[in-house]
């Protein structure tokens, strides 16, 4: 197992700004990279995630710095409802780092890599499986879930193949699902033909994007008045929601939605905090991970957070997935 290592994390402690004292929710805790930083730089720590594995291997953490870092097993889209129980808001910065985690790629009873052969899983916390999802739906919602969060344009393709290997047999493991892949799509120079049908069914499964938005809406409202947003995405679908969110509440999106137009602009409730930072040759060259990753920043204003209705998250790039039921009642 390869070891951990925080992604662009000078660039995070650059635009969190940590003072000592200061209160920080790290939203995905994960294996406790960006906690640790923040906490030796002296802030107080509120770390959330829904993996209990996480969780249960930030006890170390806890006890090298007691007092100062509190552990929530929780999808960091409950961050308000949790920090409201608790008394914890509001906050000083709220940092997350979307995606899989490199511990969660490299446990093959994970399932979430075909490089490893084991069950068909990808579960971050509770939930039905992708083995449960590919065994059970039906081949067009197997197709727009794979088009739609994997943007692989074969997906209809593989959908077919995937239907018709489960009426042979259950699809239970990650290698029979590569396999599938591979005989419809063949090899690709760069990636894996697997790979972005992998990506896709993870992002569904894990409600991953609908996750990034109720975090990001939270976040708006837990943050003080020049609190630090900084979120930390790993590719196009996760980059554009944040990055059309930040337009949107830092007032460059055109303000309001397209069924109102005449509507008097809103105050902005966040500025943008420069330009995305991407990894430098040498972070990319020390950790391979990190050449997707792109960081977004921003600081909250001391307007009231707006209110979100479905016209204007659709403007944020979201696959119609997220708002749309699938046709089979698999789950």
């Amino acid at each position: 197992m390869s070891a951990h290592i925080p992604v662009l994390l000078d660039p995070v402690l650059a635009a969190a700004k940590i003072a000592p004292g200061e209160r920080i929710v790290d939203g995905t805790f994960g294996a406790g990279g960006y906690s640790r930083a923040f906490l030796e730089a002296g802030a107080d720590v509120i770390g959330f995630d829904r993996d209990p594995t996480a969780i249960a291997g930030g006890q170390k953490l806890l006890a090298e710095f007691p007092g100062r870092l509190t552990l929530i097993e929780a999808p960091f889209d409950q961050l308000e409802e949790e920090l409201t129980a608790r008394g914890l808001g509001p906050v000083d910065a709220a940092v997350f780092d979307f995606g899989v985690s490199s511990m969660q790629l490299d446990q093959p009873e994970r399932g979430f890599s075909f490089r490893f052969d084991g069950p068909l899983d990808m579960r971050m916390g509770e939930g039905r499986t992708v083995s449960d999802f590919v065994n059970q739906a039906d081949e067009a919602d197997i197709a727009d879930v794979i088009y739609q969060y994997g943007e692989e344009r074969k997906s209809r393709h593989l959908a077919r193949a995937i239907v018709k290997a489960r009426e042979e047999a259950p699809i239970e493991t990650t290698a029979q699902l590569a396999a599938i892949a591979e005989k419809v799509l063949g090899t690709r120079e760069k990636i894996h033909p697997a790979t972005r049908m992998f990506q896709g069914l993870r992002i569904f499964i894990n409600d991953e994007l609908g996750q990034i938005v109720r975090a990001l809406i939270a976040a708006e409202k837990v943050l003080k008045e020049g609190g630090r947003l900084i979120a930390v995405s790993f590719h196009s679908l996760e980059d554009r929601i944040v990055k059309r969110f930040l337009a949107d509440v830092a007032g460059r999106s055109g303000g309001g939605s397209r069924h109102a137009p005449m509507a008097v602009p809103e105050a902005p409730t966040f500025t943008l905090a420069g330009k995305a930072v991407e990894p430098s040759a040498d972070e990319m060259a020390a950790n391979p991970r990190a050449r997707s990753a792109r960081l977004r920043a921003a600081i909250r204003t001391g307007e009231p957070a707006r209110a979100w209705d479905h016209a204007r998250l659709s403007g944020l790039g979201i696959p119609p997935m997220v708002f749309s039921p699938l046709q089979s009642d698999w789950a």
